[in-house]
């Protein structure tokens, strides 16, 4: 048969499978793990260490071209979003990968029938990742489509609604106390429920074999964690667009409010000038009659003094001074009462110009306070142009986070 040792699969392949799994791994704890220094060193298995994600198998430039260097100013959810479509690329490559070794182990299998024990091995070994990974796929797969269901991915994260606290988590925190950042420090060890179900089912594990499972088991942990965080950052949003929408319409109540006052001000102000109006023709009549009285007065003297050139002429006479005394008396009399009458005409008309002066000032504060009530209105109207922006913004921001809840 010849030798089958030199079928072996090429070191390349074998590196591209911790590479690839490195990358998912560091594509997701990049986001809240940056970098302090631009080199790499190697890890105690002799293999290169990325200081940027800590992770073995690749080195600090690789990361920064999947991910971005650091210094980039990305809002956390984008680059959240950026790891999760770089995670399901990284694992369609693996699956890619793990079909081409899968093909290798069958011609492998083929020609290691008569090889040592070593080389049968290091195949079960091989194989044994190759199943695992093809495992941890086919529950990454299943759970992205169970994530694609709200109410599924609800109770696949553990999420429940009660009555009077909305929704709370598997761990009881009601929506209020959620995060909507990812903690990533609770996966630096191995799961010990995960190392003795894997150790129970392929028995005992070498070094490498359990270090590489482990990172498999990691890095799957992290998916399913980002997929929860990313389930309860569209609660999170819905609950902040519906908070956003009953302010809303609290500001519309409230503007219409202000409208049905301004239309009742505008009644009263229209009714004020009907009533301005009205006192300022009664006071044009009260003056033309004063204006009378006056001429009627003029002419009254102008009478009067006629009357004594006449009582002059007549001084000699008795009966003409007798009927001159009677008609200078009546003369006085006249006049007593005219000018009694012109001032109780001025009386009222200074009554009149101190209403008409009140008026005025009543006039004048109304007029202030509808521009007070103008501008009230203006500054409600940009609170509500704000406001819908604000609602248009979140609207926008939820369709964005919808679209890419439904590529998940």
């Amino acid at each position: 048969m010849g030798n089958c040792s030199d079928h072996r699969p090429p070191p390349s392949s074998l590196a591209t499978i911790f590479s690839g799994e490195s990358r998912v791994g560091c594509s997701l704890r990049s986001a809240t793990h940056p970098c302090k220094s631009r080199g790499h060193h190697c890890g105690r298995s002799g293999r290169p260490q990325c200081t940027y994600c800590k992770r073995i198998g690749h080195i600090q430039e690789n990361c920064y071209s999947i991910h971005g260097f650091p210094d980039k100013g990305m809002a956390k959810d984008e680059k959240l979003s950026q790891s999760h479509e770089t995670w399901k690329q990284e694992i369609a490559r693996s699956q890619s990968q793990v079909d081409a070794l899968q093909k290798e182990l069958t011609e492998l299998k083929a020609c290691n029938q008569g090889s040592d024990g070593n080389a049968k091995k290091d195949l079960e070994v091989l194989w044994r990742r190759v199943k695992t990974a093809s495992t941890l796929l086919t529950y990454l797969k299943s759970k992205a489509r169970l994530m694609a269901v709200p109410h599924l991915a609800h109770t696949s994260c553990g999420i429940k609604q009660l009555e009077g606290v909305c929704f709370v988590d598997k761990n009881g925190i009601p929506l209020s106390g959620w995060s909507s950042n990812v903690d990533f420090s609770s996966f630096d060890d191995a799961d010990e429920e995960s190392w003795n179900g894997i150790s129970h089912q392929h028995g005992s594990l070498d070094e490498q074999d359990a270090a590489y499972i482990g990172e498999m088991l990691k890095s799957v942990q992290m998916v399913t964690d980002v997929m929860e965080a990313l389930v309860k950052r569209v609660l999170l949003a819905e609950s902040e667009t519906a908070i956003e929408k009953e302010k809303v319409s609290i500001s519309k109540e409230e503007i219409k409010r202000k409208s049905t006052q301004l239309e009742n001000m505008s009644m009263k102000l229209q009714e004020m000038e009907h009533f301005a109006l009205n006192t300022n023709s009664i006071l044009t009549e009260m003056r033309q009659r004063v204006e009378d009285l006056v001429e009627e007065t003029t002419r009254q003297r102008e009478r009067a003094a006629e009357n004594e050139e006449e009582l002059s002429r007549v001084k000699q006479e008795f009966e003409s001074l007798k009927s001159y005394v009677s008609g200078l008396i009546t003369v006085r009399e006249t006049l007593l009462s005219s000018e009694k009458q012109f001032r109780t005409i001025e009386r009222l008309f200074e009554k009149l110009v101190a209403k008409t002066t009140q008026l005025e000032g009543e006039k004048m504060q109304k007029e202030a306070e509808v521009q007070k009530l103008m501008e009230e209105n203006v500054r409600l109207s940009a609170l509500l142009d704000k406001k819908e922006a604000q609602l248009l913004a979140l609207n926008e921001q939820c369709k964005v986070m919808a679209l890419n809840a439904s590529n998940m």
